[in-house]
């Protein structure tokens, strides 16, 4: 693979964000002979959305700080802009664009097979081409010990999760959440309900979108209103609709997906983040900026797994007293047993 858009002894420069609206991309330049460069374009949830869009560019910044290479994001703030973003990432010149999320699996093919010489990379999605790496994470691993833990601090017996729409990548999450639970049953004879999702139908609650905040408090009040006390949102932003609900009623907390929720959302939401399911995309990018820069970039996918700490849960932070000590160590042992392989957590929309 190229390296074009590379080069060593690079000079550190600040990282940069580009707000792209809905105008075309402008005509394709000649490569940058000047800077080692990477671009990357979020999705419609913008840059900020404490989600992938947020940890992968913080990623970014950690490869520009100990690999010595620009990063610079464009961000989308529609559909609209999407195939003009991509278009307009690759007219940079640099070396590796970066994409993130299913929105923009058809505009980085489309890039991809016109540009065989630059690197792609595409977070929490499958592109299959020679020169596009999916960076994907078996996020049902760390669900499946978020919902055991769900299970073990339930105080109603019920549980819930859901997502911002039904594709595989959010599903993924659902489906080793309510194993989890099924597990602790199992093991401890009880009886919790996890609500919003059948595994075996491959159905339950969304949202529609992963933006409006509004209707993630309206479906978290109709949980908490059957009982549930502990809530799983994959659904992005609408998910401090779920954080924003257990709040106001008291008494519930919530798993929050992919970063760290305590450490990104408001401080207002930290006393009832119970843990968080995460996705190590950080990593993901210092390793493939590295690849490209070594000239061992290929288009293996990268898949985070608890073996690889690709995937994990958070500490319990502000709500560990209602972790016992037995609960946490069963927690452990499950992974070590999944990463042992003598656990698999199964689910259609794994990677």
């Amino acid at each position: 693979m190229s390296r074009k858009g590379f080069g060593f002894g690079i000079a550190l420069v600040a990282a940069s964000v580009v707000l792209m609206g809905c105008q075309a991309a402008p005509e394709k330049a000649e490569p940058t002979e000047s800077a080692g460069c990477v671009r990357m374009v979020t999705n419609s949830g913008g840059l900020e959305d404490r989600s992938f869009n947020q940890s992968s560019w913080e990623g970014l910044q950690q490869a520009e700080a100990e690999l010595g290479v620009e990063a610079e994001a464009i961000v989308s703030t529609g559909e609209t802009d999407l195939a003009p973003n991509v278009e307009q990432a690759v007219a940079s010149g640099c070396g590796l664009v970066v994409t993130v999320g299913w929105e923009l699996a058809d505009p980085t093919l489309e890039q991809a097979g016109a540009n065989p010489e630059t690197a792609f990379a595409i977070v929490d999605e499958t592109v299959e081409a020679e020169n596009v790496k999916p960076v994907v994470f078996d996020t049902a691993q760390a669900s499946y010990l978020a919902g055991y833990l769900a299970a073990g601090v339930t105080k109603t017996g019920v549980v819930a999760t859901f997502g911002g729409g039904n594709q595989p990548p959010v599903t993924l999450f659902m489906d080793g959440f309510v194993d989890g639970v099924a597990k602790y049953n199992e093991v401890h004879g009880t009886s919790v309900r996890a609500l919003g999702w059948s595994k075996e139908a491959q159905d339950g609650a969304f949202t529609g979108d992963f933006e409006d905040v509004n209707k993630g408090k309206t479906l978290t009040d109709g949980f908490i209103d059957q009982g549930a006390d502990v809530i799983l949102p994959v659904a992005g932003q609408v998910g401090e609709g779920a954080a924003s609900a257990a709040v106001e009623r008291g008494g519930v907390s919530v798993i929050w997906v992919d970063s760290d929720g305590y450490e990104t959302l408001s401080a207002s939401f930290r006393p009832v983040i119970l843990t968080s399911v995460l996705k190590n995309t950080q990593d993901a990018m210092v390793q493939i900026v590295d690849e490209v820069q070594q000239g061992t970039f290929t288009n293996e996918p990268y898949i985070g797994t608890l073996e690889n700490g690709g995937v994990e849960i958070a500490p319990y932070h502000d709500l560990a007293s209602l972790v016992s000590p037995e609960l946490d160590g069963e927690i452990e042992g499950l992974r070590q047993a999944i990463i042992a392989g003598e656990i698999v957590v199964e689910s259609p929309s794994a990677p």
